[in-house]
């Protein structure tokens, strides 16, 4: 175990890893708890409580959010070298967006990140029928990381 002044900052950590990564995986299940995860672009609000992204109602997890809004969702950086991986996991809920709180997430998604990245800022009739896609929102109410200095798989909340 290290002592406190060679700790981490996980706090630290988990903001590091959600600046740096454009696509989280999201986990849901169906009205039955079949399990499904599915990676997705995504954009954040400050604060990392709001995640936004688009997806077809169509797809296996945007039915699944419709039937059960708990998910849960990871976020990391696949091409770490192996020993060296650090990922932060979260609970939420996730929910497809209209109205007011539909111009909020367009105020947000897809983030000045995203749009470095090649994505296109979005209108409301790019999100809203009949186009086929939706723009969704995972309220997180918890985050956490796995701290090294712990038993394996030891999760620590974390505030990022």
């Amino acid at each position: 175990m290290t002592d406190s002044a060679q700790r981490p900052d996980l706090d630290a950590v988990a903001r590091a890893i959600l600046d740096a990564n454009h696509y989280m995986t999201l986990g849901t299940a169906d009205a039955d708890g079949r399990p499904w995860v599915s990676p997705v672009f995504f954009a954040a609000a400050p604060g990392w409580r709001e995640l936004y992204w688009i997806s077809s109602p169509e797809a296996t997890h945007s039915r699944n959010l419709a039937a059960r809004p708990e998910l849960s969702i990871v976020v990391f950086d696949s091409q770490a070298p192996v020993g060296t991986g650090q990922a932060v996991y979260m609970a939420a809920t996730g929910a497809e967006l209209s109205g007011a709180e539909l111009d909020r997430g367009l105020q947000v998604y897809p983030g000045e990140a995203g749009l470095r990245a090649g994505a296109r800022p979005k209108t409301p009739e790019d999100v809203l029928a009949p186009s086929l896609y939706r723009l969704y929102r995972a309220a997180v109410s918890q985050h956490w990381v796995l701290d090294p200095d712990l038993a394996p798989d030891q999760r620590t909340t974390v505030s990022p």
